[in-house]
């Protein structure tokens, strides 16, 4: 599980097993509101909530009825190999049942809370029912190289078929002895098969390093050599370890990819700290970036104190790698990561209209940054992380301590509402990393990080789904403000939308400085477009306040728009139809004629 489960106490009865659970995980509690009494986070409906923390990929324990879970997550249900445990637990805790990813650590996890609570693990689980384990579920440090073959293996000795342990047994468990399958346990390649499961400890560290924009092939090709020539199988390495400077390289990062590993870098002052065990150690190389060798340097610091290098340092014409080798498996990584900004649009509010990928970021994230307001509309799904609230008119610095943060090996969420690409921060995240230092740019670790940018539902989508279909045809966005943008910008892209007859969407119409523009932008388009234009307004999108209602363009009033409202002009085409819900707005694309035409 790489995210810490949360727990959900969905009544009176059931709190204070809920807390005890959480006791016992080091985890958070949720709570119904106006069902339980203290909880670090509340939320509203429980089928939602399971839903959204479902999507996030966090792993749910909830002490309530199992029906409530299945009911939350079933319309997310696709891939099991990918889906996060969930969990149910009676009020008493006397019953924990797994429900889903019980090959992902959902088994593992209810015998704990039963363990906790004095209570059974009601597993289903065939192999752990029958074996009391899951073959495909290795102890942490271990690698299964061909998941693939666990499920014949487990129908092979489910049977009544026997073990044969090859090297080292790796389960805490009796296993019937026999030659019907064979687990085999080895840091050399092996080969599985449906008798055969390959397990690699993974007590190796892979140290890389090379020029600036390496080819990928040439390092690839570089390090598959030197781990056949060591007799060293891909599956047992841990990590793969690199200079800070080297955070970003494409053919390192690919290498990492490639191998289903993580990245880990270390300061030049840390891989010097290891040049009294290097076995080739270069002044050249302690003149350019400061210590005397970077591939052998990075695996030992990576691997630990009492690792000793298996392969010393090789090279090609632009790569270099060494591995060094640990007594035990390495589970706890050093080093840092490399850093990560993921850049992301949480919609207008609701968790509803906030897409799963964004939900899995903000959960991964280990700090949040954004407008506080933003910040508090994720809910429950902000809560126990590190969070840095920015005011308005605070986005420079906002963006600038984000990149920041990643830069010191973070994994931080940018929060902004809508699309964080449309109008938001995205486009001043990538002004900041094209900008040089000097030029108030951001630092060289700032702009190594990985910069993930994930779509949200924009202020523009959301107010046209209320409407019904108002950009059925071409349309275009213009923000009034003029703080960042020249006021004749804007009034000849108003003049130039205006002439091509666009459906427009108008943000940051108003402010309480600012009360003009949107009235001169309703004079222009009524230079160009019929009076009864219909125009909506939508304020608070998605949110209880939420309010839409529609004008005609020429009774559009700047006093009843602020800056929580979109405004959406039609086009010379677009109209009202009156139905029994009440008003839609849409723009026809031009259907009719087609059909008319192909009539004719």
């Amino acid at each position: 599980m790489a995210l810490t489960p949360v727990v959900l106490a969905l009544s009176r009865s059931g709190e204070a097993t809920a807390h005890r659970i959480a006791q016992t995980l080091g985890a958070a509690v949720h709570g119904r509101e106006g069902r339980v009494e203290k909880a670090d986070a509340l939320f509203a409906n429980a089928l939602d909530h399971a839903r959204d923390l479902f999507a996030a990929g966090v792993p749910i324990v909830g002490v309530c009825a199992s029906g409530i879970l299945i009911r939350g997550v079933a319309p997310l249900l696709a891939d099991k190999t990918a889906e996060p445990p969930v969990v149910s637990v009676s009020d008493d805790g006397s019953v924990v049942v797994p429900l889903l990813g019980g090959h992902r650590g959902a088994n593992r996890l209810a015998r704990r809370i039963a363990d906790a609570l004095g209570g059974d693990a009601a597993v289903t689980t065939a192999g752990d029912v029958a074996l009391g384990v899951a073959l495909d579920e290795p102890p942490t440090g271990y690698r299964l190289m061909n998941p693939g073959d666990a499920k014949g293996v487990m129908a092979n000795l489910l049977a009544g078929g026997g073990v044969t342990w090859t090297d080292e047994e790796l389960f805490d468990v009796e296993l019937p002895e026999g030659g019907d399958v064979e687990l085999l346990v080895t840091e050399a390649e092996g080969h599985g098969n449906a008798t055969r499961l390959v397990y690699h400890p993974q007590r190796f560290a892979l140290g890389v390093g090379c020029a600036r924009n390496a080819d990928v092939e040439e390092l690839w090709s570089h390090v598959l050599g030197a781990l056949e020539a060591g007799d060293i199988a891909k599956g047992a390495i841990a990590c793969v370890a690199s200079i800070d400077l080297k955070a970003d390289e494409p053919a390192i990062i690919a290498v990492a990819a490639r191998l289903g590993v993580p990245l880990r870098v270390f300061t030049a002052a840390a891989l010097e700290a290891e040049a009294g065990r290097l076995l080739n150690p270069s002044d050249v190389v302690f003149a350019e970036v400061g210590c005397h060798g970077v591939s052998e340097g990075a695996a030992l610091a990576a691997a630990g104190p009492g690792a000793e290098l298996s392969i010393a340092k090789s090279k090609t014409a632009n790569t270099t790698c060494a591995v060094a080798r640990a007594e035990d498996p390495i589970v706890q990584m050093r080093g840092r990561a490399r850093g990560r900004l993921s850049v992301v649009g949480i919609g207008p509010g609701q968790a509803a209209w906030r897409t799963p990928e964004v939900s899995h970021l903000v959960a991964q994230a280990e700090e949040l940054v954004g407008y506080g307001l933003y910040i508090d509309l994720l809910g429950p799904l902000a809560v126990g992380k590190e969070r840095s609230d920015f005011p308005l008119g605070g986005e420079e610095a906002r963006c600038r301590y984000a990149l920041e943060q990643a830069g010191k090996g973070k994994n931080v969420a940018l929060v902004c509402s809508g699309d964080a690409g449309i109008y938001a921060m995205g486009a001043l995240v990538f002004e900041l990393l094209d900008r040089s230092e000097e030029d108030l740019g951001v630092s060289d670790a700032a702009r190594r990080v990985e910069v993930i940018c994930s779509p949200g539902v924009s202020a523009l989508q959301g107010a046209a789904a209320r409407a019904g279909a108002p950009l059925g045809h071409d349309f275009c966005t213009i923000s009034l403000s003029d703080l960042l943008t020249p006021r004749d910008d804007i009034i000849r892209r108003l003049h130039a939308a205006a002439t091509g007859d666009f459906v427009i969407a108008f943000y940051n119409p108003v402010s309480k400085t600012r009360r003009t523009l949107l009235a001169e932008a309703r004079d222009i388009l009524l230079q160009h477009r019929p009076a009864d234009t219909p125009v909506m307004l939508a304020s608070s999108l998605g949110r209880p306040e939420e309010n839409v209602r529609y004008r005609r363009l020429d009774a559009l009033q700047v006093d009843e728009v602020d800056m929580l409202t979109v405004v959406l002009v039609g086009s010379s085409n677009s109209r009202l139809a009156q139905l029994g819900e009440g008003p839609r707005m849409f723009t026809p694309r031009g259907y009719a004629r087609k059909i008319d035409g192909d009539l004719a």
